[in-house]
């Protein structure tokens, strides 16, 4: 019999008001539950809030070293069970266990980053017009936030949520995605072993429309931290903006990767189908348009055939799988409709296309690793999130066009240039319409000392990780002191 999971409201484990349950299921095997969670509602989260709100007086009172001190000794505890909760990972999302390692291996980096935050977590002094008077400010909390974080890294965005929230000074609901929860519990039983005071962190699942709503329009929340599709998100940012709180919002993307005549195509390959096909394409920052210069698109789409006809689609718990499924059975349906749509607009299917459905792949929700040739920009396939191992190929004439085809889309939030000039590379870094800008690597990945985010429909502006991701947690205050 599956586990089944409680909340966590005030340091306590308690069962949903509402007396439902919810299954996490093995997308790769979906004969195993994962583990059995709350179907909660908005009494529970008003009451996770209300923990929030009565833990934050002590909270804030906290030094930033001391609270330094606590994410410390969750990265510690992380490290030691890197193993079981990258294994876990693996069951509940699907993807390969090299990348749940490496997934939660990120997760002791960022809370080993945000600890020494603590440290340096203050203002800055400046010069008075007015004689004997120090002018300085500092960071204050917001007081209670809420994080609802997706499914396709259960572990690593947690953790750059609720590490800037925490070192902050702020107390915190944390909404996981229904479709991945048991990972992020992980990460709350590990702040619960480091002897985070109660009421400092809740726990609470359920669906967006019961958990995230109340969320939304509850005024004890004061800030509210996102990750998802757009248009939840933009539904999420008006209501809780329109009463006054902060909301920060990472969304889509429509990543391109442009490969110059002048590329190294054995590398600029590499990317393409790292950026496209790893993590079964389930990364906001996947590559899902390779615009590639005319003179080498023959070339290039055959050795990325070559590479993509290699790959091993299968359960993540075997070593030598390198995709694993789709989430869940309505995500798999999407690929495959938006596989038939570029069918339907002219777009040539070189390769995949199909669900695997014999074994060992009919108890899961694979899809064969699919790349289309002959794509224009135009075309829904080459401007909607897919969020799928599908990557369309589009040919250009010279850099120009290739600039104008990247920015040619109304997200932006990673783009990358494959070539060996450096004046092209520079003059991509400047007009690149995207909040990250990769040359010669792939538009996936980020590191945690540096910030992370988009332009345009992609987020609402402020950033992630790095020390910048503090200043969402925070509100300035100036000070003026006249002696």
């Amino acid at each position: 019999m599956p586990e089944t999971y409680q909340n966590l409201i005030g340091g306590k484990w308690v069962d949903s008001a509402t007396g439902e349950t919810f299954a996490d299921v093995n997308p790769a095997d979906t004969d195993e539950v994962v583990g059995v969670f709350q179907a909660s509602g908005a009494e529970d989260t008003a009451a996770a809030i209300a923990a929030a709100e009565e833990a934050a007086a002590g909270w804030r009172a906290v030094s930033p070293p001391k609270r330094g001190e606590y994410l410390a000794a969750v990265a510690r505890i992380i490290e030691r069970d890197l193993e079981s909760i990258a294994e876990g990972l693996t069951r509940e999302e699907g993807k390969t266990l090299p990348e749940a390692r490496g997934e939660t291996a990120r997760a002791v980096q960022v809370f080993d980053f945000f600890a020494q935050e603590g440290r340096r977590l203050g203002g800055e002094t400046t010069p008075s017009e007015f004689g004997r008077t120090l002018l300085y400010t500092v960071k204050e909390p917001l007081g209670v936030v809420g994080l609802i974080t997706p499914w396709n890294f259960p572990v690593a965005i947690p953790a750059w949520k609720l590490a800037p929230a925490l070192v902050s000074g702020n107390t915190v609901v944390l909404k996981p995605a229904s479709a991945a929860p048991l990972t992020a519990l992980c990460i709350v039983q590990a702040c619960e072993e480091a002897g985070l005071p109660d009421g400092v962190l809740n726990f609470i699942t359920g669906g967006g429309a019961t958990v995230g709503a109340e969320l939304a329009v509850n005024p004890a929340v004061r800030g509210i931290s996102f990750t998802g599709y757009d248009t939840v998100g933009g539904n999420l940012y008006g209501l809780v903006s329109g009463r006054g709180g902060k909301c920060q919002c990472e969304m889509g993307g429509k990543n391109p990767m442009v490969v110059m005549e002048d590329a190294d195509l054995d590398k600029a390959v590499n990317l393409t189908i790292n950026g496209a096909m790893w993590s079964t394409g389930q990364k906001c920052t996947a590559t899902s348009r390779a615009i590639v210069h005319r003179d080498v698109v023959e070339e290039f789409t055959a050795k990325v055939l070559e590479g993509v006809a290699a790959i091993k689609v299968g359960n993540g718990l075997e070593e030598d799988t390198q995709v694993g499924p789709s989430i869940d059975e309505a995500q798999l349906n999407t690929v495959l409709e938006y596989i038939e749509i570029g069918k339907g607009e002219g777009a040539e299917l070189l390769a995949g296309g199909n669900r695997l459905t014999d074994p060992p792949h009919d108890k899961g929700y694979f899809v064969e690793p699919t790349v289309f040739g002959g794509v224009s920009n135009d075309m829904r396939i080459a401007r909607e999130e897919i969020f799928g191992p599908v990557v369309g190929i589009i040919a250009v004439a010279d850099f120009e066009e290739a600039v104008a085809v990247a920015n040619d889309t109304r997200f932006g939030l990673s783009a990358s240039i494959c070539t060996r000039d450096i004046h092209r590379a520079m003059e991509f870094a400047d007009r690149s319409e995207a909040g990250m800008v990769h040359i010669n690597s792939p538009t996936v990945g980020a590191e945690v000392q540096v910030p992370f985010g988009g332009m345009k429909d992609s987020s609402t502006g402020t950033r992630e990780q790095g020390t910048v991701a503090v200043d969402f947690y925070t509100e300035t205050k100036t000070v003026y002191l006249e002696y």
